[in-house]
């Protein structure tokens, strides 16, 4: 099978969803297929206002991208195009070169972006609804993104996207990460017989995983507002005989170092087996997102490695740890909360080596290499069977 994964990297160049790509190319390509990344990356946008503005308002329908996808697809064939974002370089526009090439569509939705124009469904801080339903138009009244030409940007594309069913018309099958995701697809319109949940996989399921009861709590992941590191640092300034360990990058980074107490460090982003013995030295992880998890990679990563996770009861977390068996959960944004479960754990390392065992198993379970490709490929067959069909209805038609 030779299969298209297109994906528009983020400014940052990392993160989950970049993980995923590479796990799915890998995937892929272990198993006798053809995978071809087709990427843009938004990197290129970061020091020019002029090529930004354009690009997000390119955003709504790229014809430039268009043309381009129609020259590949018409060169190569793929059997199936997989989509891992197309904001704000490619638009939904691909989607549309895909379905008149006939090339079946598979959407992994890693983010919100279809009930929230900036995927985070956070406004100052608190979950918002505001825009769901068709009013894209209050991202541009309040000025979500703290820039008016971006927010406008964001506003104008949702809308488009939504009034002209770029993607409900144009994608054959929807991957949601949770059943949490799941449902807020059906919430904004699509059909829930076109909607696969696949979790994502982790490479450290085939890793040692650790003894249980290390040396610090830790987190690991983007620092920046709807992660919710603040939350874990207002924790961390309540027990000061307790260490903490944060490791990654973000735009929050320098804010938390100057607030941080004597008892937190910070490491930096770290690479694979640096992060893989990261996870296994912590007593427990901290998942503290204040915004709609699609998918907490970093919480199954640290399930993988034999550390239970603590995780804010909000989005797909609560589908990921289970609360008392994988974990704890607590109230998103209550660091008393978090606190109180920190140190439940912390006290009891025998808690700790079960709850880690009993992550480690359901990782195993579910978000192996093998367990996502063998989901991938029921997936991908079920979209060329769609899209067969919908071709067979159009030639009746027609005739």
């Amino acid at each position: 099978m030779k299969v298209y994964q297109v994906y528009n990297e983020y400014r940052s160049g990392f993160g989950g969803e970049a993980a995923v790509v590479e796990a799915t190319l890998r995937a892929l390509a272990e198993n006798g297929h053809t995978a071809r990344l087709i990427t843009k990356s938004s990197k290129d946008l970061e020091h020019s206002i002029v090529k930004r503005a354009c690009a997000f308002f390119g955003g709504i329908y790229n014809v430039s991208a268009y043309r381009e996808m129609r020259r590949l697809l018409a060169t190569d064939r793929p059997d199936v195009a997989h989509i891992h974002g197309v904001y704000p370089m490619f638009s939904p526009s691909v989607l549309v070169a895909c379905r008149r090439a006939g090339v079946p569509v598979v959407m992994t939705v890693h983010n919100n972006n279809f009930t929230c124009p900036t995927w985070y469904h956070l406004y100052k801080g608190r979950i918002c609804e505001d825009c769901v339903g068709g009013r894209e138009y209050r991202c541009a009244l309040k000025n979500c993104r703290d820039n008016v030409a971006e927010s406008v940007a964001y506003a104008l594309r949702s809308a488009a996207a939504r009034r002209f069913r770029l993607f409900h018309d144009n994608v054959d099958t929807l991957i949601a990460l949770t059943p949490f995701s799941k449902a807020r697809l059906i919430q904004a319109g699509f059909r829930e017989d076109r909607i696969a949940v696949v979790p994502n996989p982790t490479p450290m399921a085939d890793m040692a995983a650790g003894p249980g009861g290390g040396e610090y709590v830790g987190f690991a992941g983007r620092i920046s507002a709807e992660k919710g590191a603040d939350t874990l640092l207002a924790a961390a300034a309540g027990m000061p005989d307790i260490p903490f360990r944060i490791a990654g990058d973000g735009p929050a980074l320098a804010e938390l170092r100057a607030r941080a107490t004597p008892n937190v460090e910070f490491t930096g982003r770290l690479g694979l087996d640096s992060l893989v013995e990261f996870y296994r030295k912590a007593r427990a992880v901290v998942a503290p997102s204040r915004s709609y998890e699609t998918f907490a990679l970093v919480a199954v990563e640290a399930m993988a490695a034999g550390a239970p996770v603590i995780a804010a009861r909000i989005g797909g977390l609560p589908y990921t740890v289970e609360h008392g068996v994988t974990g704890l959960l607590f109230e998103p944004g209550d660091a008393g909360d978090l606190a109180a479960q920190v140190r439940r754990l912390w006290e009891d390392p025998a808690l700790c080596r079960r709850m880690g065992k009993a992550g480690r198993e359901k990782v195993l379970r579910e978000n192996t290499s093998l367990a996502y490709y063998e989901s991938l490929m029921t997936v991908y067959e079920s979209a060329i069977e769609r899209s067969t069909r919908k071709l067979e209805d159009v030639f009746q038609c027609v005739s």
